[in-house]
């Protein structure tokens, strides 16, 4: 995982998980709006695996 994209997972989780499917942009709204840091981690997440 680039810089780029471990700084868009923390300023913009929605946006960093775009390519990978509408499923995990839903789950990392739904994060977002519960909390910053677990959506955070969720873009964290989905985007290392």
């Amino acid at each position: 995982m680039s810089l780029g994209r471990v700084l868009l997972c923390i300023l913009f989780p929605p946006l960093a998980v775009l390519d990978k499917g509408c499923g995990s942009i839903v789950i990392v709204t739904l994060l977002t709006i519960v909390g910053w840091v677990p959506g955070v981690i969720g873009a964290l997440v989905i985007n290392n695996s």
